[in-house]
């Protein structure tokens, strides 16, 4: 089931668009990637899904309902830009935004001291903020983001400042809301954490999708076909016995052993590859290239080409 549907959806800013014609289906209880690169249109498409903005055309669904302000407090959204007041204390600060998400008083303390607690910055909870360390502000607003439990939430480069421990703190928090139900929509521009953590992504270039899909299903289709293969034995005869049907990318030699890169050409199988090789040496090991969504992301941002599906 889908959570967030996006229809058709344009903005233009004066004699500049925005977001043309955008449609997306994010399923619930998932981790959706929304990646681009700067003035795509992400951040314009996330401040509407907030209703901070309203679409010239199209509209935004969430749960089969037309997108209203009744809907934002089923809504976690953690802005790149942060917005703690510095002067304030944080307890206080985190308390009273508690509070606006329809939390008791004692119901928000009560999460609250769980959580800080949890993010070690329980001594800072009389402390303002801008005493706190960037990081220690982000694990503060990351803590008010999810603290009313919302049905989607939404995190624009969560990791931004962070460290790699409290990057990886973080990365286990969000997989774990997603464990217990909760909807991520996650943009950023680090890839890794794209691997990491994404089952769905989306990628936005010129202000429209150029891609959209289960992220497994989009690393299948676009491999090359190439692979890295590792051999003990007369790699030279080999290479010399090879037919139209192979490709040999690079060589290198290393240990004894031979590791050649190869791509396969007219629906030549790797069992045939592996036949051919046999007689001339021992395989160690065998190993498909599967493209990462940054060469992907890179690919066709530079080509601008619409999805091969």
């Amino acid at each position: 089931m889908d959570i967030l549907e996006i229809k058709n959806v344009s903005k233009s800013f004066v004699n500049h668009k925005a977001l043309i014609d955008i449609d997306l289906s994010i399923p619930e209880a998932k981790i959706f990637g929304l990646l681009g690169p700067n003035g795509a249109g992400k951040t314009t498409l996330i401040r509407i899904i907030n209703h901070i903005t309203m679409p010239d055309s199209g509209e935004v669904l969430l749960k089969g309902q037309r997108l209203n302000s009744s809907h934002i407090s089923r809504i976690g959204y953690l802005p790149e830009e942060r917005g703690l007041y510095k002067k304030m204390k944080t307890g206080e600060q985190a308390l009273y935004f508690a509070q606006l998400k329809g939390l008791s008083r004692a119901d928000a303390l009560k999460k609250l001291k769980y959580w800080f607690e949890k993010f070690e910055i329980g001594s800072w909870w009389n402390k303002k903020v801008e005493e706190l360390s960037k990081g220690m502000q982000q694990k503060v607003q990351f803590i008010v983001t999810i603290l009313h439990e919302p049905e989607l939430l939404i995190f624009d480069e969560p990791f931004s400042g962070f460290d790699p421990i409290n990057t990886n703190l973080l990365k286990q928090e969000i997989l774990e809301l997603k464990r217990k139900g909760s909807t991520i929509l996650f943009s950023t521009h680090n890839m890794a954490s794209v691997e990491e953590l994404c089952d769905n992504i989306a990628l936005i270039n010129k202000s429209k999708k150029i891609l959209d899909g289960d992220l497994h299903e989009i690393k299948e289709t676009y491999k090359s076909n190439v692979f890295d293969i590792t051999f003990q034995g007369n790699f030279d005869k080999f290479s010399a016995s090879l037919s139209a049907n192979y490709q040999i990318i690079e060589v290198s030699n290393k240990n004894g052993n031979t590791t050649g890169r190869f791509k396969l050409l007219n629906e030549t199988t790797t069992n045939q590859l592996i036949t051919e090789l046999l007689p001339y040496g021992h395989i160690v090991s065998l190993n498909e290239l599967i493209p990462s969504v940054n060469d992907i992301f890179i690919k066709l941002v530079e080509e601008d080409i619409p999805n091969k599906g």
